[in-house]
């Protein structure tokens, strides 16, 4: 049987835009849509700042259409063609006017350890006796939750319609993925990102802190953009494998926080090391120093290297970080020493930064 446009739009009728009554074909959301054989596409605009409450809608408009006979596989995606301009107010309740020193933990690529990263190096700023948050904004691949040992959990509402993020380990934490389901894909276009992590900064009590660490999605898109155009950056954390490839994407991230003129910290090479656990022989798997001589070349500082052992894999996996779990192994002595780096290159800065919204 064959699909048509005009089957597919009486089918996603049944889909309500509000409580009101109006479905989303009337109200004007339903756009883009595409009939390739029995693959349908099509896109749901809505308003950014209710992106993840809305996701059930766009499930269930995804499984009206695949009920439909000749339907083989569907797509929907939410869509923002126009994000909404903050209040002016929005300085004085941004939520971040006690939040000292935001930090970008970046990378060029994905499967580099970012997160394993970003988690570790935010215990061991708290460890050194700094109020630390940890804001997930891998807002496709939230992995902060599993990391931090709080799958599952959800964040409270506090004061003025935010949320209050989870405390553990001594260090606040957000992320989408208390939010959503974990099995949940995020099927968003860009001004759904970009809407999604300024909710993360600005409609979550964050309190006072000395260092909010950022875990940033892989890659130079919309939440790097994002995050660089509405909060003044204390600095970027660049990590790579010392892989070839790797390291060439390592540094187009470097270049573009300079070219945003947001300051570099330096590079991390992350598995650097093979250590066997069995007789500690330590075999350089993805090559050796190759973020160090990178970091030499772009003329940035090399802020430390992390082996690759089984021990902080499996850390991680059980929601307890090498930094907590065995704080006197030397895989935490390395993520301390460059938390001690960090701290050196915040210096005493403490003062509030000034919210800048375009």
């Amino acid at each position: 049987m064959t699909i048509t446009e005009d089957k597919i739009l009486e089918a996603l009728r049944q889909i309500k835009a509000s409580e009101q009554g109006a479905n989303i074909v009337d109200a004007g959301m339903v756009c883009g849509l595409k009939i390739q054989g029995g693959n349908v596409f099509f896109m749901i605009e809505v308003d950014p700042a209710r992106g993840p409450s809305l996701e059930p809608m766009r499930k269930s408009a995804e499984d009206v259409v695949a009920a439909l006979s000749g339907v083989d596989k569907v797509t929907a995606v939410l869509t923002a063609e126009r994000v909404a301009s903050p209040p002016e107010e929005h300085h004085a309740s941004s939520g971040l006017e006690h939040v000292a020193n935001i930090i970008a933990v970046a990378s060029g690529k994905g499967g580099v350890g970012k997160s394993t990263v970003a988690a570790n190096l935010a215990v061991s700023l708290s460890q050194r006796g700094l109020k630390v948050g940890l804001m997930d904004a891998d807002v496709y691949g939230p992995s902060v939750p599993r990391l931090m040992g709080i799958t599952g959990l959800k964040p409270k509402p506090g004061n003025r319609n935010k949320l209050r993020p989870l405390a553990v380990y001594n260090t606040k934490v957000m992320s989408m993925g208390f939010l959503v389901p974990e099995e949940t894909p995020m099927i968003w276009r860009g001004p759904m990102v970009a809407s999604a992590i300024q909710q993360l900064l600005q409609d979550v009590e964050w309190g006072s802190l000395d260092v909010l660490v950022v875990d940033m999605p892989p890659g130079t898109g919309d939440a790097q953009l994002t995050l660089a155009q509405r909060v003044p950056l204390a600095g970027a954390i660049i990590v790579s494998t010392p892989q070839d490839i790797a390291v060439i994407d390592a540094r187009k991230g470097l270049e573009m926080f300079r070219k945003v003129e947001v300051p570099v910290f330096g590079m991390i090479e992350n598995m650097s090391t093979f250590v066997c656990p069995n007789c500690g022989h330590e075999s350089h798997i993805f090559g050796h120093d190759g973020a160090k001589e990178e970091a030499k070349r772009l003329g940035c500082d090399f802020l430390g290297a992390i082996p690759l052992h089984a021990s902080i894999r499996e850390t991680s996996d059980r929601g307890t970080p090498i930094s907590i779990a065995d704080p006197d192994s030397d895989y935490a002595r390395a993520f301390r020493d460059i938390a001690d780096k960090i701290i050196a290159k915040l210096g005493s800065r403490r003062e509030a930064p000034v919210i800048v919204v375009e």
